[in-house]
């Protein structure tokens, strides 16, 4: 039996996806409030593509990883929150004419199509912001230093050498031909660097040095990968009405992927070892990492 059958379901994970939702929603609620002038649409396009929907992944590693080492709940949230934003941020300009030109995400209107291509710029340009707001207030953190370390994990994981970085990639894939080696790195960057940023930010948090970080920055790498070849296997063999958002693209554009280089059953198989070393990775930790355990197996079993 792998590691990740002997990490038996407790019961965590689903009441935690409920309570992330209901406290990353209710966050975004909080800060985002309309301002009553002619920035009204801006903010109504950020709390639509905000509030409500997403599986949250991101916030929860980053509260399943900062409970590890006793942080309150509220600047967990907070943290989250931020990250959040980047990662809306994200599929708000990705959907857009320019990028993927999708007409759903998470079974709704892309936000283009909800309100104009102009306003989803600028409450994508907006949220990216919004993010950084969050993590220089002292509310998120008392400590000076933890907060510009924070903003620095972030935009390292957002920008050119994160997820910008991986998304120009993703581009040139459309008209290049990648190998294994740079399909890995292409995901490690479009995909995994904000995983990666939430579990190190949690632990940040933490006040955990960077020395102590090193078998959590494992665990983040390894189910990064598993996220991307399962999103790869959803693509390819998903269900649209589950997933809220059209499937079959990465083909259709003639892109590799790890599931086109290894194949459906090699690439099943690679998703599992990688959840198998994650979460050995989390062997010094007991019943407390229990979530990130079930977090870890999520990733390769959710169907959406």
């Amino acid at each position: 039996m792998s590691e990740a059958d002997m990490a038996a379901d407790t019961g965590l994970l689903k009441p935690a996806l409920k309570a992330i939702a209901e406290d990353i929603d209710q966050s975004f609620d909080l800060l985002l409030p309309l301002p009553g002038d002619p920035r009204d649409r801006l903010v109504e396009a950020m709390r639509y593509a905000t509030i409500g929907g997403g599986k949250r992944v991101r916030p929860l590693l980053v509260c399943a990883t900062a409970s590890l080492f006793g942080v309150s709940r509220e600047a967990a949230i907070r943290v989250g929150t931020a990250i959040e934003a980047i990662h809306v941020y994200s599929l708000i300009h990705d959907d857009l004419p320019c990028m993927d030109n999708d007409a759903l995400r998470h079974g709704k209107p892309t936000v283009h199509l909800a309100f104009d291509d102009a306003a989803a710029v600028l409450a994508g340009d907006a949220l990216h912001d919004f993010a950084f707001e969050i993590l220089s207030d002292p509310a998120t953190s008392g400590d000076p230093f933890t907060r510009i370390e924070l903003i620095r994990t972030l935009a390292t994981a957002s920008g050119m050498n994160g997820m910008c970085g991986g998304q120009m990639m993703d581009i040139v894939a459309e008209t290049s031909s990648f190998d294994l080696p740079t399909v890995t790195r292409l995901q490690q960057l479009k995909t995994g660097a904000l995983l990666s940023a939430s579990v190190e930010m949690g632990a940040i948090l933490g006040k955990v040095p960077p020395e102590g970080r090193t078998h959590l920055r494992g665990y983040a790498r390894d189910i990064g990968l598993a996220f991307q070849i399962a999103d790869d296997l959803l693509d390819a063999e998903g269900d649209e009405a589950a997933a809220g958002k059209a499937l079959r693209k990465d083909e259709a554009q003639g892109k590799e992927t790890f599931l086109s280089l290894l194949g459906p059953e090699r690439a099943r198989e690679q998703a599992r070892m990688l959840i198998d070393q994650a979460i050995e990775l989390l062997a010094s930790y007991g019943p407390e990492a229990e979530l990130l355990r079930e977090l870890a197996r999520f990733i390769v079993e959710r169907n959406h």
